[in-house]
């Protein structure tokens, strides 16, 4: 079969390499996929770079966290699943970028009847962090506000449109002016375009002089240091990435460190996931199925290339321009 692997960490159009190697056999309590369509999410990416923590790679390392497929072959101890079966394939260690799978059986979902393969190779990742930050870490209530950061992101955008059905208020930043409208229509309250002015002050005028009490970020940096500040003196703010990657400074202005109650949580669904009992795991995937169909928590379909474009792929996936998620299609020419 193909796969994508690499063998050293660094900029994944460097580093990535589609090979062919032996189609492997699931283990007793596993089970192989034929993989339809994966995509390429930023934590794949930071990964083939050696910045995602919690999954070490072994090389030469697969990669792809999640995906939909069809079941092709089962273990011998697994019941419950069936060959020719559609799934959401969620795969811990990686390796969905690649023709076929291998992943415990309990770590598979069935895919939902109705949706198209484009929305359940994005089942999990970006809805489920969506879910998990706005209603159950943060439980934002309704009619507050909730700032966000990188707002045009796939992510950014689900969370526009929880918050306006939940009932609460948006914040998003931007750094193009052009998006302001567009996000606006789907729902955004309040943009802000970073080069009108600190971020902070920004929110101020904008929303409450007293700040907002929930925000979250994957950027940091600067940005990061400004939402900090644009917090209620009872504010709570998760950081789930770190685009920048570069430092945020929290006590660099007394006025925030020496007053108040501000907190600043990390969040990173790998922690989350397994952490939840079976009843709200069960919720949650049917509050993603739920939302998938009302389009609230829908991934935008972007272009699609065959393993042999990887490079191009992993390109176009951080193309400031680009429209929709980028999807693999392995079984494509």
């Amino acid at each position: 079969m193909k796969g994508v692997v690499f063998d050293r960490h660094g900029e994944p159009k460097d580093v990535l390499a589609v090979t062919d190697r032996p189609t492997p056999e699931p283990g007793a309590t596993e089970v192989r996929v034929r993989v339809i369509a994966t995509p390429v999410n930023p934590s794949d990416l930071l990964y083939v770079r050696g910045h995602y923590a919690g999954v070490e790679a072994r090389f030469p390392a697969p990669v792809g966290f999640e995906g939909v497929g069809v079941i092709d072959a089962l273990g011998p101890q697994v019941e419950g699943w069936e060959p020719g079966q559609r799934v959401v394939v969620v795969n811990g260690q990686g390796g969905n970028w690649a023709e076929y799978a291998v992943v415990p059986a309990h770590d598979l979902l069935p895919a939902p009847e109705g949706l198209p393969d484009e929305q359940v190779a994005s089942f999990m990742i970006n809805p489920a962090s969506a879910l998990l930050m706005v209603r159950h870490v943060l439980a934002v209530p309704r009619g507050e506000w909730l700032l966000q950061s990188a707002a045009t992101s796939e992510l950014g955008r689900m969370v526009i449109r929880l918050a306006k059905r939940d009932g609460i208020r948006t914040v998003n930043i931007v750094r193009r002016r052009e998006a302001v409208t567009e996000l606006e229509r789907l729902g955004a309250d309040v943009v802000l375009v970073t080069d009108d002015g600190p971020i902070d002050e920004q929110v101020r005028r904008a929303v409450d002089p007293e700040g907002v009490k929930y925000a979250i970020d994957p950027v940091i940096g600067d940005t990061g240091t400004q939402m900090f500040k644009a917090l209620h003196e009872d504010g709570l703010m998760l950081l789930y990435g770190s685009l920048t990657r570069r430092p945020m400074l929290v006590g660099d202005d007394p006025r925030y460190i020496l007053a108040g109650r501000r907190r600043l949580e990390v969040y990173w669904l790998g922690y989350w996931l397994p952490r939840l009992d079976r009843e709200m795991r069960e919720t949650l995937v049917q509050d993603i199925v739920e939302l998938m169909r009302e389009g609230i928590l829908e991934t935008s379909a972007g272009t699609k290339f065959p393993l042999d474009q990887i490079r191009a792929a992993v390109t176009q996936s951080e193309t400031k321009s680009r429209q929709g998620k980028v999807l693999l299609i392995p079984g494509s020419e």
